[in-house]
């Protein structure tokens, strides 16, 4: 199904009132009709948000949501899900690629095998690290694909390429591409939610799930679980001057300018999602509390994502403590808010680069970054894997695990790893997913895929995710600057292989 961008509107002084020049007048358009009823009665209607697709996908879904879990800075497969003997073998001895290699930095020194230990779980026998063990328990319900390829080894670009399809700014994010596609399932909340680090954001920061040129409200909406104020701007602060009837006061002035513009501007669909966001935020302020508030969910399922103890400090460098605690209540929090109907979850681990280290980019320590980062990820994923099952909701929940690019099985320094876009690993789990599967072996090494001729590719994996959604991503586009876009951009193919 192709969506072609409505042609803009013209206007003459002396054209006849339209029904959209009734609505506005009478009531401030159809986003308008809704906010003044809103403000004025403060009740809460149900604004249509059906997503392009609903009611005629292009085959029987598998599932119908999904957690991406990004992992920024280049989470390292070698050291992780992607056990090489080999490098055990040979470790400290010469480096010897069998062809030029493109460093990043300096990081083609001698073998290094991974700090940590691996060994098999699951009646797969899967072979994992010592930090993701936790894994371990629900690995029979993971499909693991070690022969994921990049474009590049910058951060910036590689982030975007694996998060909205492209390497370049302005395209919208998965998440946008789904949120269009279904809609929302949630009258009172958004259909695509973001839940960055605790410390900032990735590298691109709202790039990553910007609508671009889709509808603007189906970009990602930040929360920011455990902190005082998770959702930016949704509430005054408590000690400001600013009081409810005050906020009600500003409100309705802002609908009288936005009618205003709007009468101008018909054409321009961008006020109109901006009403619709004013109609969410009165609508997350009631629901949002809720859906985050973690305090009533019992002893047994705050243990199984780590939370039943939780620190009220953390040292200033990285700690596994710390990282338990925010990513467990992240993956706890995005249970919730499937449960409440959001379509998409993006969870983030690692913001931009800064020293000490906060994210997966370790030039210079395996073992000090990743193995705090991992051992949080991989207690609160396996809680959320687990407590998905338990409540019948990961048959049609897909989870997706994902970082910008690999890390080279040579040594960085004495300890590190140099980026590499070559070989790397993501996971996927869940709704039409065959678990306990491994697709797409690296090299010996870790260092490229092991059939060079048939890589996998985020568009791959991206039409896979569609693919199980019930939409043929090659079928949905939408015309902008005179090309029909999609996700996959012209590329993809459904790994059939990991499908159940």
């Amino acid at each position: 199904m192709t969506i072609s961008s409505p042609a803009p509107a013209t206007h003459t002084a002396a054209r006849a009132p339209s029904r959209r020049d009734f609505l506005w007048q009478s009531g401030g358009g159809l986003g308008g009709i809704a906010l003044s009823h809103l403000l004025d009665t403060q009740r809460l209607p149900a604004a249509d948000d059906s997503g392009v697709l609903s009611g005629q996908l292009h085959h029987r879904p598998r599932a119908k949501r999904v957690i991406q879990l990004f992992m920024a800075g280049a989470a390292s497969h070698v050291d992780l899900f992607d056990h090489k003997p080999a490098l055990e073998k040979h470790h400290g001895t010469s480096s010897d690629f069998g062809e030029p290699v493109e460093a990043f930095q300096n990081g083609l020194g001698p073998w290094m095998k991974s700090p940590f230990a691996f060994r098999p779980y699951g009646e797969c026998g899967k072979m994992l690290s010592h930090p993701v063990r936790s894994l371990g328990r629900v690995a029979d319900e993971m499909a693991f694909i070690h022969s994921m390829v990049g474009k590049t080894g910058v951060h910036s670009q590689a982030t975007l390429l694996q998060a909205t399809g492209f390497q370049r700014p302005g395209f919208p994010g998965a998440g946008a591409w789904v949120s269009y596609a279904l809609g929302s399932e949630a009258d009172n909340l958004p259909s695509f939610v973001v839940l960055p680090d605790h410390r900032g954001f990735a590298s691109n920061g709202p790039k990553n799930w910007d609508t671009a040129f889709l509808p603007a409200q189906h970009q990602g909406t930040i929360i920011r679980p455990g902190l005082p104020n998770p959702i930016s701007d949704l509430r005054a602060d408590r000690n400001s001057f600013v009081t409810d009837e005050g906020d009600r006061e500003g409100l309705n002035l802002l609908r009288t300018l936005n009618r205003k513009h709007q009468q101008a501007n018909q054409s321009d669909s961008r006020l109109e999602a901006r009403i619709r966001s004013y109609e969410l935020a009165a609508q997350l302020q009631l629901a949002a509390p809720e859906a985050l508030d973690i305090n009533g969910e019992p002893r047994h399922v705050l243990k199984l994502y780590g939370l039943d103890h939780q620190p009220e400090t953390f040292p200033s460098q990285i700690n596994v403590p710390e990282e338990i605690n925010y990513f467990g209540r992240k993956c706890l929090v995005a249970r919730r808010l499937l449960e409440r109907g959001v379509r998409f979850v993006q969870i983030w681990s690692g913001c931009d680069n800064g020293f000490p280290r906060r994210n997966w980019d370790s030039h210079e320590d395996i073992s000090r970054d990743h193995g705090p980062l991992a051992e949080g990820m991989a207690v609160g994923t396996a809680g959320l894997i687990a407590d998905l099952k338990q409540r019948g909701l990961l048959d049609d929940t897909i989870i997706l695990w994902t970082t910008e690019f690999g890390r080279m099985p040579s040594t960085q320094g004495t300890k590190g790893r140099d980026h590499n876009p070559y070989v790397f690993t993501n996971w996927l789990a869940g709704g039409g997913i065959k678990g306990g599967t491994t697709y797409g072996p690296s090299d010996q090494w870790g260092y490229k895929p092991a059939d060079r001729n048939n890589p996998t590719h985020v568009y791959d994996v991206h039409a896979t995710i569609l693919h199980l959604l019930g939409i043929d991503h090659e079928q949905l586009t939408v015309r902008h600057n005179g090309i029909d876009r999609r996700l996959t951009d012209v590329h993809g193919h459904v790994i059939h292989d990991i499908l159940a």
